[in-house]
């Protein structure tokens, strides 16, 4: 076979494993949408996304104590994970010697593949009694537990990520900033990671949606209780964890059960548009220093 023929054989199929996984988004989002969209039949969008009452008993579907804590708990996340994870980094791509980024990278990469069950049940014995002593709550389940479990999970797509694009900076941006006097700091503080900052807000994005998207650890420390909160010392409920304890007794067509498909696209929604984001970002940051 020519050497011409394998390429085209390889193209192929590259060809069919992208169109197979956009078609297999779309048919998800189909889905979401033809089996949610009855619901506003009912209870407009406005009644749905800012109503604060979730009653299924009596067919009242409110999403915005749902849509609260998940900002809560996502926002409480990003706030620990991002100045953690950039500094770490930062660390390992400019200051840490060879052997430490060797041991490291593996070590940061593997919290990425432990099972999102584990944290949680690690915040559930660990975490949550570390926030109901000191503050002398009843009880630790709150958005703070699921915030800081969140920033544990996301820090190695922030680290990975953030790690890759400040190693990507041309070393002459390095050297140009040495010829002028700069001390290392300065140069990793005013000229590599502002060159790299396309990169690492693509991570901080990636991280966010992966904050947004998680249920089970969520499910174990949040509290999941169907109310507004008002601050990160309360138990709450967000868009992920409501589906997943409702699902096994919502009836089928059921208007509860369009309700829970409702919750479902908002954080789908959320998550495809900040992955298109972050892989533009990436794009461009790799077009810039190619």
């Amino acid at each position: 076979m020519h050497r011409i023929d394998k390429e085209n054989i390889v193209r192929a199929i590259l060809l069919l494993f992208s169109v197979t996984a956009i078609l297999i988004l779309s048919l998800i989002l189909i889905f979401l949408f033809n089996e949610g969209l009855p619901l506003f039949q009912k209870t407009g969008i406005t009644d749905f996304l800012f109503g604060d009452r979730w009653i299924p008993a009596e067919n009242l579907y409110g999403a915005f104590p749902f849509i609260v804590s998940a900002l809560l708990v996502t926002l409480g996340a990003m706030l620990i994970a991002i100045p953690l994870g950039v500094s770490c980094a930062v660390f390992l791509a400019e200051i840490a010697p060879r052997w430490a980024r060797d041991l490291m990278r593996p070590a940061i990469e593997l919290l990425a593949g432990i099972p999102s069950i584990i944290y949680g049940l690690f915040a559930l014995v660990v975490i949550v009694d570390l926030i109901r002593i000191p503050f002398n709550l009843a009880n630790g389940e709150t958005i703070l537990a699921g915030s800081i479990i969140l920033a544990v999970m996301v820090l190695p797509i922030i680290i990975s990520i953030s790690q890759d694009s400040i190693e990507a900076v041309p070393r002459a941006y390095r050297e140009g900033s040495y010829a002028m006097g700069a001390t290392d700091w300065q140069t990793i503080n005013r000229v590599v990671v502002p060159a790299a900052r396309r990169g690492v807000i693509a991570g901080i994005i990636l991280g966010s949606g992966r904050a947004a998207g998680e249920t089970m650890a969520l499910a174990l420390v949040i509290g999941n209780a169907e109310k507004l909160p008002m601050s990160l010392l309360e138990p709450g409920e967000t868009l992920t964890t409501a589906i997943l304890l409702e699902m096994g007794e919502a009836v089928i067509g059921s208007l509860h059960y369009n309700a829970l498909f409702c919750l479902g696209i908002i954080p789908f929604t959320v998550v495809l548009i900040m992955s298109i984001i972050s892989s533009r970002l990436i794009k461009k940051g790799v077009g810039r220093f190619g």
